[in-house]
This record gives C-alpha cells, sequence and structure tokens, in this order.
C-alpha cells in the first residue's frame, strides 16, 4: 500500500483547470466513477470552474509541490429551488497515480468542514453502485444510502446503478 500524504487543501484556480480536466477525463475512461462516456474540454472545465462561487460552491484542488493530486467540488442540487438552498452535491476525483493515500479523505473532510460556513447543511453523492471504494469512503466519514436507481446508467450495454448518498452537516 502506498503511504498517505497530506496535500495542501485549497480552493481551485484557472491555472488548476488541465489539471482537474485531465483527473476528470481519467475517470471517464475508466467507465466505472462516472456517467460521462467522452472525455471532457478544458474550456468546457474552465466554464464549469467559473459556475463554482468559491464563497458558496467551492471546487478544493488536493495540491503536494505544485502538483494536483486530486480535486473536490460543492455543486447547487436543483438551482433556482430556493427550498433546496442548503444542499450540495459532493464530487471528487483523484489522479491515477495518488488513488489510496488519502487524498480523496483530505478532500471530503474539507468540504465536511467547510460546508456549514458556506451555509450549507445537507451534502450528497451519487455515484455509479459499482463504485465500491467511494461507497467505503463516503460511509467513513458518515454518509448513507440515502436511495438507489437501478440500472440507469448503461456503458454500452453494460448496465449499473445510482447510489445516492446522503449526511447531514447541522442538526
Amino acid at each position: 500500500m502506498k503511504p498517505d500524504v497530506t496535500p495542501k487543501i485549497r480552493i481551485a484556480e484557472d491555472g488548476d483547470v488541465p489539471a482537474i480536466t485531465e483527473i476528470y477525463n481519467q475517470a471517464v475512461a475508466m467507465r466505472a466513477a462516472t456517467a460521462d462516456l467522452e472525455p471532457v474540454s478544458v474550456a468546457s472545465r474552465r466554464a464549469w470552474l467559473r459556475e463554482h462561487d468559491p464563497g458558496r460552491y467551492p471546487v478544493f484542488v488536493a495540491d503536494s509541490d505544485g502538483k494536483i493530486m486530486g480535486w473536490c467540488s460543492l455543486s447547487p442540487y436543483r438551482p433556482g429551488r430556493m427550498a433546496l438552498r442548503y444542499t450540495a452535491e459532493i464530487s471528487y476525483y483523484v489522479h491515477e497515480q495518488c488513488r489510496g493515500r488519502g487524498v480523496a479523505s483530505a478532500l471530503v473532510a474539507r468540504a465536511i468542514e467547510r460546508g456549514p460556513r458556506l451555509g450549507l447543511k445537507t451534502l450528497f453523492a451519487i455515484l455509479l453502485d459499482m463504485n465500491a471504494d467511494s461507497s467505503r469512503l463516503l460511509e467513513k466519514f458518515g454518509f448513507e444510502q440515502w436511495g438507489h436507481m437501478p440500472k440507469v446508467a448503461d456503458f454500452g450495454g453494460s448496465e449499473c446503478g445510482h447510489w445516492y448518498y446522503g449526511r447531514r452537516l447541522v442538526p
């Protein structure tokens, strides 16, 4: 097992977008960590980052001596529906060379710690039901299975479902 690392967790900047894109596209290629079937472009990720207000819905990066090891985003759930304004979706991805070293744990811990200061009461994650590593990570941080949608994702004839995991940040 690779040793855990303690990266600096900080707010993502425009210069991080190529690394964020590379990491996400590694997940696309795995066909087990995201429902996207095609790689995304740096330009589309730049627009995506601009949509994330760091004071409300930040994107965090795990930075180790200038190398982006992974990232985590908080995104609004059903934007514009004000009754849902205190709920956010958490997503996280780790560079393939840095997996299993505590990077995802550091990112998720930061999002949980920051959530209440951002005005959030609830976090939830949506993951493919074949992604056992993410299930274990979320459960380690007190997330619970709140729902399952069977066979909603189709990877060229291979179907899988979506787990919905949730965690309250405030009582």
